[in-house]
């Protein structure tokens, strides 16, 4: 008998090998979808997209619509990372 948790190995095989906390990878050499062509990029931004993106706006001196959408947020605040300097490392 073992004494490691039982798990669903389905449950999370998509996040197998994956970590949080290290480097981000390189945006021009990542292969994620385009925010454009997120399933549910058309939803409203979430909370903490929200949260996120006034601290950016803030600091960039700039004031954008909060009714963005997800994809929307998320083309904007890697705009404005790029613009302050945030989350690159």
């Amino acid at each position: 008998m073992s004494d490691a948790p039982e798990t669903d190995p389905e449950s999370n095989s998509e996040l197998e090998g994956e970590t949080l906390g290290g480097a981000r990878p390189d945006p021009s050499t990542d292969a994620s979808k385009d925010p454009a062509d997120w399933v549910t990029g058309d939803e409203p931004m979430t909370g903490p997209q929200r949260s996120y993106l006034d601290t950016l706006a803030r600091e960039a001196g700039e004031t954008l619509p909060a009714d963005l959408t997800k994809a929307e947020a998320s083309e904007h605040i890697d705009r404005l990372q790029q613009k302050t300097g945030r989350g690159t490392s």
